[in-house]
């Protein structure tokens, strides 16, 4: 009973953990304002090109699918962007719900809203934020969407393939289609991340290894088309695949698991202390890399595309000249870190399911043979 008390705590205090820090998650957008406030006495000045908004813009959530922006022959700025649903409620309101093209990208107020740096505000008749009513936001935004896409389509994928060996394809004969291209990657999973970090025990955490890795692959390789959302750069999305293989990896566990945390053997009494705390902390330190490593290496890869992007605005700005001849080197730097964001699309699934697949390995580490068949 006391192995599974510890489980029971540990996954509470993370949970509880994630509770109270999921409210400054949105600091994205905090950064996005500080890195904008200096540009606010330019603002007039329509023609200067932000760098900050448009890195910010992209790695950040929003209301819409926006593709580009462009000009008319009478100086008109035109978006061509998707709108997506707006759903808000308040006590004193009731529930709302529109097109978020309603708010003309921000220029506008809708049945007294109005989106003020992504965030929706209640406001009054003279446009000014009304302080006293509280939006509660359940809008689905373009990474909620876009995630409901790449889940739908790996429910597909799966279900097909399914399918497809029920009616014997890939069985009495050759894979084809989606089987000969999904085949060799299911099986890399099985034989180079379940069976060595799982042995006997690789068949029951299969299925979550694989809807883990084709789940972060979908929207790593969605989040490089032009327009998408980059849904593994946000760090609510990684906080939430984090905390699932936590609870995973701490209900894989073990008395001796817990036996080498609180009474590490062979260690020197007056040591004990120090490596138990450490230990301990490690625990949850293990969630936290999952989190950080995956949330990391997206955004990263993304912020130097934009970055590159940049450079050929920035220095057309100062001249033209300059500009003309920064853009073939920004585009040829351009094309290959987004050559190597496709690989990196792929490593970082791989070692989000790797690395999650040896802390699960870890978990029941120990447990002695005829413990393992009684179980």
């Amino acid at each position: 009973m006391a192995p599974r008390t510890v489980k029971l705590l540990l996954v509470a205090t993370l949970s509880l953990f994630t509770f109270v820090f999921s409210a400054p998650l949105p600091a994205q957008d905090s950064l996005h304002r500080e890195a904008t406030e200096g540009h606010g006495a330019g603002e007039e000045k329509k023609e200067a090109f932000n760098a900050a908004e448009v890195i910010f813009g992209h790695i950040l959530d929003n209301h819409e699918f926006h593709f580009t922006a462009f000009h008319d022959s009478e100086g008109k700025l035109h978006h061509v962007s998707l709108p997506l649903p707006i759903i808000l409620y308040s006590k004193e309101r009731g529930v709302t719900a529109f097109m978020s093209s309603k708010f003309e990208h921000g220029e506008a107020t809708h049945n007294g809203y109005k989106i003020e740096e992504e965030k929706i505000v209640a406001v009054k008749e003279d446009g000014t934020v009304e302080e006293s009513i509280h939006v509660y936001d359940f809008s689905l935004t373009r990474n909620v969407v876009q995630m409901m896409i790449a889940l739908a389509i790996l429910t597909w994928l799966m279900l097909s393939i399914a399918a497809a060996y029920k009616r014997g394809e890939g069985v009495t004969s050759a894979p084809k289609g989606k089987q000969s291209l999904l085949e060799p990657v299911i099986t890399f999973v099985r034989d180079e991340v379940a069976k060595p970090n799982l042995g006997h025990k690789h068949e029951k955490y299969l299925p979550y290894l694989l809807t883990t890795f084709f789940f972060i692959l979908i929207n790593n390789v969605f989040g490089l088309l032009p327009g998408t959302a980059n849904v593994t750069g946000n760090i609510a999305f990684t906080v939430v695949l984090g905390l699932i293989s936590f609870v995973v990896i701490i209900f894989s566990t073990n008395k001796h698991f817990w036996g080498h945390i609180f009474n590490p053997p062979g260690v020197p009494k007056f040591v004990k202390p120090i490596l138990v705390l450490v230990e301990f902390l490690g625990v949850f330190i293990k969630p936290f890399a999952l989190i950080i490593r995956l949330f990391a290496n997206m955004v990263a890869g993304h912020i130097i595309i934009i970055c590159l992007i940049s450079l050929i605005f920035i220095f057309g700005q100062m001249n033209t000249y300059v500009g003309w001849g920064t853009t073939p080197v920004a585009i040829g730097f351009t094309v290959f870190i987004y050559l190597i964001e496709i690989l990196v699309a792929f490593l970082q699934a791989f070692i989000f399911t790797n690395l999650t697949a040896v802390f699960i390995g870890a978990a029941f580490e120990g447990e002695h043979p005829k413990e393992a068949a009684h179980h």
